[in-house]
């Protein structure tokens, strides 16, 4: 099903009430924090909804180790070179194991949720 999204930022203290009842049909918070507009979180809105659709990005498999995806922060990433100002690249990224990868991102991302957000671990 394909709609249309109108997405109607406040400024400062918010839009006006009589509008709010008359036209919203749903409110969206993307975090417990205070913007000065609604603009920002306008972008991060329509950034994270784009994602979605097929076609947006050139590897749609990539999306499958986002951060929250199965209640996990993703794991770290690492580039080009091997070695940056002494700090290496994990040793068992470099052997190209898939499995062995696969096994020690998934470790990581547990790890990682731990320590950032272990709400996401709980239920």
């Amino acid at each position: 099903m394909k709609g249309n999204l109108l997405i109607i930022c406040g400024h400062y203290k918010g839009i006006d009430e009589r509008i709010r009842k008359q036209f919203v049909t749903m409110e969206i918070s993307i975090g417990d924090y205070v913007l000065s507009g609604g603009e920002l979180a306008a972008a991060v809105l329509v950034d994270s909804i784009g994602r979605l659709i097929p076609g947006v990005l050139s590897d749609e498999t990539s999306a499958l180790t986002d951060s929250f995806q199965d209640n996990l922060l993703a794991p770290p990433v690492y580039t080009r070179p091997a070695n940056f100002r002494g700090a290496e690249v994990p040793a068992i990224l470099l052997q190209g194991d898939p499995k062995k990868v696969e096994e020690w991102r998934y470790e990581q991302s547990v790890e990682r949720t731990k320590e950032r957000r272990p709400d996401l671990l709980k239920d």
